[in-house]
């Protein structure tokens, strides 16, 4: 009787890890599905045996990157994952700003916090990277999935990087909740 009662969890809890797993063909459709091939792309690495989901923005206002002495800034989130399928929904995103400026601004003060309607997040502070001669920044951030959450749901977010204020743009928002949409499982 214990071995049958063992063999019918053993059924059912494989059944449930089994349906926890997405492919990356799934994936892809679900790319396609919220219509945001532009802006979200699927890639498998052969070599390495990887898959990586990145999610590309638009450039922020204009109004807020002049404001910020800055020529123009956008960033990039994604996951990385062994395999071709996805087995569980990710616990943290890679988010990473890509500044362009004639000079580095956020070399000294690269934290971030978001002001949502309820509460202000602490992102915390980037890794951060310059190139000079190609006028270029780089803050890397790692994003728990619950923190992703917070600000997709919100449908105006401002947010601090080192000394400057930006707003996400509505296209960005979209973004953010369709990279939760696609790696939900």
């Amino acid at each position: 009787m214990k071995r049958l009662i063992f063999f019918a969890a053993f059924v059912t809890l494989l059944s449930f890890s089994s349906t926890a797993q997405v492919t990356n063909e799934t994936l892809q459709e679900r790319i396609r599905v919220v219509r945001a091939e532009k802006s979200i792309t699927l890639t498998f690495d052969p070599a390495g045996k990887t898959s990586k989901v990145m999610a590309v923005s638009d450039n922020f206002s204009k109004n807020d990157a002049s404001r910020a002495g800055l020529l123009a800034m956008n960033f990039a989130m994604g996951i990385i994952y062994a395999g071709d399928t996805l087995e569980r929904s990710p616990d943290t995103f890679l988010l990473t700003f890509w500044v362009m400026s004639k000079k580095p601004r956020f070399g000294e003060n690269h934290a971030m916090t978001a002001a949502l309607k309820d509460e202000m997040l602490v992102i915390g502070s980037a890794r951060y990277a310059a190139k000079p001669r190609e006028q270029m920044e780089y803050l890397n951030f790692e994003l728990s999935r619950a923190n992703l959450a917070k600000i997709a749901a919100e449908s105006n977010v401002r947010f601090q990087l080192g000394d400057q204020e930006f707003t996400f743009t509505p296209s960005q928002m979209k973004l953010l909740a369709d990279l939760l949409t696609i790696t939900a499982l």
